[in-house]
């Protein structure tokens, strides 16, 4: 007998019958916790699953399930932005699976990017590009020496070095320009497609902070379930 208290509540075994079946419950309480990803490419015409657009954390028995549900079935008349809210998830998986609780983790909405048909490059006109940003640049850079008298800097600063009166220091404008080209490597961390470290450089964090705000802009005028008008 198993006693709480004064008062006899059941025998042994109905008391060990009473814990299997309390744990047989507890393991039919499904819990499911969904993170969504921020932002996944796909082809035109693709079918979107659960598992390409989220990190799914659940029981073995229904992981596949839950994988392999559809979530979008990309169309022509969509937009190269598909914006896929978390609500949206939810309800397809309580359309296949009753009695589940389903944590939302993370972002609240994926963007889903539709890659279009892609265009090479062409080569004349990756050089005309090239050449027309190495110009610039060079003019940028001439424009603010000019600007600021770095001549007349360099030419005073050799006089006050060495005595000398030069009107073409280069042993000062030499090294000078070599400076400012590997100060301009180190500061944007990058020699041609090599990083120098693992920092990011100062233009990709502003890269960054625009895709943030981007996106973020996108998911409040892309995403149907944001915006309600009392006139629809």
């Amino acid at each position: 007998m198993v006693f709480f208290g004064y008062h006899e509540i059941f025998s042994l075994d109905e008391y060990y019958t009473y814990e299997k079946l309390k744990w047989e419950v507890m393991e039919l309480d499904l819990t499911i916790y969904i993170r969504l990803r921020h932002r996944v490419q796909v082809k035109t015409g693709a079918t979107v699953y659960l598992k390409d657009i989220a990190l799914i954390t659940a029981p073995k028995t229904v992981m596949n399930t839950l994988a392999n549900l559809i979530v979008h079935q990309v169309k022509k008349e969509d937009n190269n932005i598909i914006i896929i809210d978390g609500m949206k998830v939810i309800q397809v998986i309580t359309e296949q699976l009753n009695d589940t609780n389903i944590q939302l983790v993370g972002p609240q909405q994926t963007i889903v990017e539709v890659i279009l048909k892609k265009v090479k490059m062409s080569i004349p006109i990756f050089l005309i590009v090239w050449l027309l940003l190495f110009i610039g640049s060079a003019v940028s850079i001439m424009n603010f020496h000019e600007d600021v008298s770095m001549q007349t800097v360099h030419q005073k600063l050799f006089y006050l070095l060495t005595g000398i009166e030069d009107q073409n220091p280069l042993s000062i404008q030499i090294p000078y320009s070599i400076g400012l080209g590997l100060g301009m490597t180190l500061f944007f961390n990058h020699i041609f497609k090599k990083r120098i470290n693992d920092e990011p450089s100062p233009l990709e964090v502003e890269m960054f902070n625009y895709q943030q705000s981007l996106d973020q802009y996108v998911i409040m005028n892309e995403n149907k379930e944001s915006i309600k008008r009392m006139d629809e």
